[in-house]
């Protein structure tokens, strides 16, 4: 179907911006994009561990903010197995918070637990526990488009005076 002949305009799309532990989060991160590549718009793959060759925080810190997170309105957390201890995750997080974009942690099948309960980023855990971030898991995720557009929806509904970005950035990968 051609938009154009009829004056309709395609489906917009919301941007997001997937932030997981690359080195042991890759499949997850793939499969996500493949499975939405044509409900958002941008679905980003930006490994700054790759791209941001730099010792100096703030300039990483801005270029998380300018070239990652900004243009998107929601950012995903993938939590595997290592992504509470990831540095970069952290700073992904914070750059949200501080941009006032919506986020959502969604818990993959390799994500530890201890004591019952799943171990998340500490800003993640933060921002949950506050009302602001929602957590879900892979499958509900993940079921259908729909599904995911509707828990984008409503975290892009949360007023931001429940955001709780109060914590120190990490520094080092744990």
């Amino acid at each position: 179907m051609s938009y154009g002949l009829l004056g309709t305009q395609p489906p917009v799309k919301h941007k997001v911006f997937v932030s997981f532990h690359h080195g042991g989060d890759q499949p997850y991160y793939d499969a996500f994009s493949t499975t939405f590549h044509d409900t958002y718009e941008s679905i980003f793959d930006n490994s700054l561990e790759r791209r941001v060759d730099s010792d100096d925080v703030n300039y990483v810190r801005r270029r998380i903010r300018e070239s990652y997170i900004k243009g998107s309105s929601c950012t995903i957390v993938l939590v595997g197995a290592q992504t509470w201890g990831r540095k970069y995750v952290d700073w992904e997080i914070d750059a949200t918070l501080e941009m006032g974009h919506a986020l959502i942690g969604v818990r993959l099948p390799t994500a530890p637990v201890s004591e019952g309960k799943v171990i998340v980023p500490d800003r993640l855990h933060d921002n949950i526990v506050s009302g602001y971030a929602l957590w879900e898991n892979w499958a509900r995720v993940t079921s259908n488009a729909v599904q995911l557009d509707a828990f984008v929806a409503a975290a892009k509904q949360k007023g931001q005076n429940l955001i709780n970005n109060t914590r120190g950035r990490r520094l080092r990968n744990a």
